[in-house]
């Protein structure tokens, strides 16, 4: 996988970077340029571009004056957060608070991405959302279910790490029936282990599918873009199903914590 910028729509481009994992297999990566109803551009997530991406950056961002905010939103997708801010050293910095623990030196913004405030902040392009029901940090760091959710209104799209995941390929080595949207496989490690964190789950799950019914883009990290097209099933339907293939997990965690 090569680098990549991908026009969404009018305002929103999506990057495909490359993450080796091991150093070896490349499972890949994802920003997101995102044009606000001020002009001005947010980042979702941070990427270290190569130069030739960086000047397409650049060119639709007046030199990336007019990026106002790299806006981290994964907790454990560190790597490109300090070539980031070198790049654009601006723009409001925004993360969770492993970010703000892990680089204490950056000038990071005092409203934490997976807060309300933050979220408050950013209404009037973006909802975000957090999952219930699960660790958001989780003390085990190969568990990497949970991130902030950003949806952005104008284009109805989806931009999600790890949560939510597309493969469009025949199969994850031989895992994963494609092409289909599903749960991290760290799901049943980040279930809280106490009464009603599968409820709480399970209604975090379907209110997101309630709330951003209407989504026609999916960009999820470490996989693909979903793009739906005419009488195919919507976004919301396959984060339902997704849900539902993970009963026996969540069952199986219900029996035990309750």
């Amino acid at each position: 996988m090569k680098d990549k910028m991908v026009k969404i729509a009018e305002d929103f481009w999506n990057i495909r970077g490359e993450f080796k994992l091991f150093g070896l297999v490349n499972i890949g990566t994802q920003a997101s340029l995102v044009k606000r109803q001020n002009g001005n551009f947010v980042f979702l997530d941070a990427y270290s571009m190569h130069a030739n991406l960086k000047k397409l950056v650049d060119i639709r961002t007046n030199n990336g004056q007019y990026i106002e905010a790299i806006i981290n939103l994964h907790p454990f997708h560190t790597i490109h957060v300090e070539q980031a801010h070198q790049d654009y050293p601006h723009a409001k910095l925004y993360g969770t608070q492993r970010h703000v623990d892990k680089f204490p030196h950056l000038p990071w913004q005092p409203e934490l991405t997976d807060s309300t405030e933050f979220a408050t902040l950013y209404a009037d392009d973006f909802d975000f959302t957090v999952p219930q029901g699960v660790d958001f940090i989780s003390s085990d760091e190969k568990v990497h279910f949970s991130s902030v959710l950003a949806y952005h209104k104008a284009s109805k799209t989806i931009h999600v790490d790890d949560t939510l995941m597309y493969f469009p390929l025949p199969g994850l080595l031989g895992l994963i029936k494609s092409p289909q949207v599903s749960l991290h496989m760290t799901l049943s490690k980040a279930l809280q282990q106490r009464p009603g964190a599968v409820e709480d789950f399970r209604s975090w799950v379907k209110q997101l599918a309630i709330s951003w019914h209407d989504s026609k883009v999916l960009c999820a990290a470490h996989s693909e873009i979903l793009f739906i097209k005419d009488n195919s099933p919507t976004i919301a339907q396959r984060i339902i199903e997704a849900l539902d293939k993970e009963e026996k997990t969540l069952k199986a965690h219900q029996k035990k914590f309750g």
